[in-house]
């Protein structure tokens, strides 16, 4: 291999995959919590691109290849904030939503933070760093 080509070869990712029951019902729940329109939209996939440059899909997890052996729970998304005002903000703003809050607004050693879920029980951590 070249070194020009070995230069062009990423190894940082920028692109999460959600597994979805219902691709329709996720994307109609992140259009809601992120305030953005997805930029593909099919039966089987869904595609948000976030501010931050993120790339959010949401995949139907009885069309992923190979299958998958985990749905929901696994990981969380994490959504930074720059106060605890305003992870309160958005605890009340979900809550309002409607969305399922795993964890209310507390202190823990990294940080201020809740825990939410979506529907299929992929975990939304929204926190400030406190030290």
């Amino acid at each position: 291999m070249s070194s020009s080509a070995a230069q062009a070869i990423s190894s940082q990712p920028n692109f999460v995959i959600l597994y979805v029951a219902d691709p329709e019902a996720s994307v109609s729940f992140y259009t809601r919590l992120l305030a953005v329109e997805p930029v593909e939209v099919s039966p089987t996939f869904a595609l948000f691109v976030l501010e931050s440059g993120l790339k959010l899909g949401l995949w139907k997890v009885s069309g992923v290849e190979p299958a998958a052996l985990l749905c929901g729970g696994g990981t969380e998304l994490v959504f930074p904030q720059a106060s605890r005002e305003q992870v309160d903000a958005l605890c009340m703003r979900w809550w309002d939503q409607g969305v399922r809050i795993l964890q209310q607004p507390t202190s823990m050693d990294f940080g201020y933070t809740f825990t939410a879920a979506d529907p299929d029980d992929h975990r939304l951590r929204v926190f400030v760093m406190e030290m």
